[in-house]
């Protein structure tokens, strides 16, 4: 009968009930804002006179002792204490006596509960963005080298239109930017403090909430207690952004391992990050995209897993909200290593800009800009110009040429209204920067957008 909530009961719990019940074993993992959450409870008790400075300074002490010995090896986590929260506060106890036992005045471990992962939550918001301006910058790196450089944009993964590779590789900066406005706003947006809301109802305590929220780094106090203390959004949306964000990073892996393969030849990810066969000994594996690729699924999983977990819960606090700390403990560090192994296979990837510029010559990528062309200088309405320009693509695919290198004669019979001045528009190269508009992917529209990346990199 050693748990603090046991004077009700007459027997012990069963051994299996403990292990089933216990969360100690993970949730141990927000010891530090236990013990930061628990020592600004105490600041406020003794600033509001329910705890006296001599009872304050044991408390802060005896907690002090507890993180040493939690982060030297010492302590002893056991199942039987249920949570961290009470492995803890017994610790302290044994350390100071009664004065520990005072602790936990006008709180209940629902909002100690709320209040620990909220933080860990918030905390881990600020470091990803951090990450991924880390994972923008090297992109950077590679797209200002590449703002002249060729390749295929593609629309149903047929060759399509010629683009630079930089203005490809914006497109990701674009997502990764929408990543870190997320997580940002998340942070801001559940920057609230659950402390003092106590089981749900609040305490006739004579507290003050606005102590604990300023010592912590909150904006403000949560609204209402009964929800407050069942409250996961902030949870929900960690799990959310990190599924986008993953969205994203497979995206870019899944052309990544494309662009490494044989077929295409545009990139070659360097030794460091890519594995060989067993028994193929010429192999060249892309297992770093590979595995971002699959743990953006893992990722999924635990974001339905508390979708599911949350569903059905009536007010207030429910054990079954117990289930929501190990997926989003996972998540985030699936999201941690990811963003940077990601990191450092595009620094040391070596990209292959004539490959790109060969492969571009491959499906009469300037098709538009000979219908533009006919639109612009010959004054043709577009859905005639279009068919023409058909006609020019199967007269290229009969001479067994890309449509950028017919010659002039051929594309006087199929119209006499074609000048000479179209094979500048058919050039790959002036297609691209024939692409103008702003977002075009023009060499100095890509610059452009680099300079803006760049800017709201610096700025952060």
């Amino acid at each position: 009968m050693d748990k603090m909530w046991s004077g009700r009961f007459s027997a012990g719990t069963s051994s299996l009930l403990d292990r089933f019940n216990a969360s100690i074993m993970f949730d141990k993992k927000l010891y530090v804002e236990d013990i930061e959450g628990s020592i600004a409870h105490a600041t406020m008790l003794a600033k509001q006179n329910i705890l006296t400075e001599h009872e304050l300074t044991l408390i802060k002490d005896g907690l002090a002792q507890v993180k040493y010995e939690i982060e030297s090896g010492k302590f002893e986590w056991k199942i039987s204490d249920e949570d961290l929260h009470m492995g803890i506060e017994k610790r302290l106890t044994a350390i100071i006596g009664d004065a520990g036992k005072k602790l936990h005045t006008a709180r209940s471990r629902n909002d100690q509960v709320a209040v620990d992962f909220r933080r860990y939550v918030l905390r881990k918001n600020l470091e990803i963005v951090d990450a991924l301006k880390l994972l923008m910058n090297e992109i950077l790196v590679i797209a200002n080298k590449h703002t002249h450089t060729i390749l295929p944009g593609m629309t149903h993964l047929q060759h399509a239109q010629p683009i630079n590779f930089a203005f490809h590789l914006g497109a990701y900066l674009s997502m990764f930017k929408r990543d870190i406005e997320r997580f940002e706003s998340s942070h801001v947006r559940n920057n609230v403090s659950p402390l003092g809301c106590a089981a749900l109802a609040g305490t006739p305590h004579n507290i003050d909430r606005t102590i604990t929220a300023e010592l912590l780094g909150f904006d403000s106090v949560s609204i209402n207690c009964l929800d407050t203390v069942s409250d996961r959004d902030f949870a929900l949306e960690i799990l959310f952004n990190i599924s986008t964000m993953m969205m994203h990073i497979s995206r870019l892996s899944e052309e990544l391992v494309m662009w490494s393969s044989y077929e295409f030849k545009f990139i070659e990810l360097s030794d460091e990050y890519s594995t060989g066969s067993s028994i193929m000994p010429q192999k060249k594996n892309p297992d770093v995209p590979e595995l971002l690729r699959g743990k953006t699924g893992r990722v999924y999983g635990s974001l339905m897993g508390l979708l599911t977990v949350m569903k059905a819960l009536p007010l207030a606090y429910n054990k079954d909200t117990q289930e929501d700390k190990e997926g989003v403990f996972d998540a985030v560090e699936t999201a941690e290593i990811s963003l940077e192994i990601l990191k450092e296979a595009i620094k040391t990837m070596h990209v292959k800009p004539s490959n790109m510029e060969k492969a571009s010559k491959v499906g009469h990528l300037s098709a538009t800009d000979l219908a533009d062309y006919l639109v612009q200088k010959c004054d043709i309405p577009f859905r005639e110009a279009h068919f023409i320009t058909g006609r020019a693509v199967a007269k290229s695919e009969e001479l067994k040429i890309d449509l950028s290198d017919i010659e002039l004669k051929y594309l006087q019979e199929i119209d006499e209204r074609i000048s000479e001045d179209v094979l500048e528009f058919l050039s790959i190269k002036s297609s691209m920067n024939a692409r103008t508009s702003e977002g075009g992917t023009s060499t100095k529209r890509t610059e452009e957008q680099l300079e803006y990346f760049e800017n709201y990199l610096m700025e952060k």
